[in-house]
């Protein structure tokens, strides 16, 4: 019988070496399409990067004061003032605060010294 139990450790053999074969195959196969995954996801992103940066491009255009001031000339008819045509105004100083002889006022105080009159 010895030669049938050789016989069938070669066979257990051979089977597990077909099926460590089989596993390498298999893990080489979903390495290479997690590899083309990434690689298409590399892409997608250059090609987003790309977009954003004409994005960041078109909004530094559009915010800049060449465009607006020539924009608003074309569309709204106006224009840059010359000198003479700028007034600078006065700041009027804020109210003084209501307070009596340098006290803060209680409640019901006369402010105006009207005496209890309406």
């Amino acid at each position: 019988m010895s030669g049938a139990q050789g016989t069938l450790r070669m066979a257990l053999a051979f089977a597990a070496l077909l099926g460590a074969l089989a596993l390498v195959v298999h893990r080489q196969s979903a390495a290479l399409v997690t590899l083309r995954e990434l690689d298409a996801l590399r892409s997608e992103r250059a090609v987003v990067e790309a977009e954003r940066a004409a994005l960041a491009a078109s909004i530094q255009w559009l915010e800049s004061r060449t465009r607006v001031v020539r924009d608003a000339g074309e569309r709204l008819g106006m224009r840059v003032p010359s000198t003479a045509e700028i007034v600078f105004l006065p700041v009027a100083p804020p109210p003084p605060e209501p307070v009596a002889g340098g006290v803060a006022l209680e409640r019901g105080a006369d402010v105006m010294g009207s005496g209890g009159r309406p």
